[in-house]
């Protein structure tokens, strides 16, 4: 998978890929991801990226001239899947929707800075938008890097454990069950019998309950769904 994320700060953005499974993804060769300044498309001596919006109203705007030719620029050189922008005022991140974006070959990431960008921007090159909850952020770098590690830790390989992704919450529109380790006994908790029984069959029939009941109380919603 290739990500190319287009943003006004890329040094915020990169430590995220320069550690833990984003980093082992890159070097495996299982993702490929290049970071685009959107200043060096701007305008005049300034690199002018963003201008006061018609209208009147506090904040800046990000122009859609630079965001164009980077995007130009990219589609130019090869097909992409999605052009994705993050965005506080969009459909909420949830797994399925990494599930998806996982299996794409080629992904734009169009991170949104100020009052957002020209509406001009989403209409003729945005395919998808995604929030990652519902608050505002000084940009959308570090929204950026949540959805990448999202979904760069599903494709196959990036995890030591294949299985690992597939048990995880939001799977199956229920949250993970209780999980433990040694030791077996801490300050007189215990950790449940059943789950030292060696018995399978019976350990993943009290998880599904555990997880049921966990959804239930904590997110319902997830239930409905």
């Amino acid at each position: 998978m290739r990500v190319d994320i287009i943003t006004v700060e890329p040094d915020l953005i990169k430590s995220p890929f320069e550690n833990s499974m984003m980093k082992r993804a890159i070097e495996k060769g299982l993702a490929e991801v290049h970071f685009h300044n959107l200043r060096e498309f701007g305008h005049g001596n300034y690199r002018q990226i963003d201008d006061y919006q018609f209208g009147g109203g506090a904040g800046m705007v990000l122009m859609i001239e630079p965001i164009a030719k980077c995007i130009e620029g990219l589609l130019a050189q090869r097909t992409y899947d999605e052009i994705i922008y993050m965005t506080p005022d969009a459909p909420t991140l949830n797994q399925a929707t990494a599930n998806t974006l996982s299996l794409k070959e080629n992904i734009i990431i169009l991170t949104g800075h100020y009052k957002g960008v020209d509406q001009r921007v989403r209409d003729k090159y945005i395919t998808k938008e995604i929030s990652i909850g519902d608050y505002v952020l000084t940009g959308g770098e570090l929204a950026a890097a949540v959805l990448c590690d999202a979904v760069i830790r599903l494709i196959p390989g990036v995890l030591g454990d294949e299985t690992s992704a597939l048990t995880d919450s939001f799977q199956d529109n229920l949250l993970s069950p209780p999980v433990y380790t040694r030791p077996s006994e801490y300050e007189g908790m215990k950790v449940p019998e059943v789950l030292l029984s060696g018995n399978f069959p019976k350990i993943e029939e009290w998880r599904s309950e555990k997880a049921y009941e966990r959804t239930k109380e904590i997110r319902p919603d997830l239930l409905d769904e």
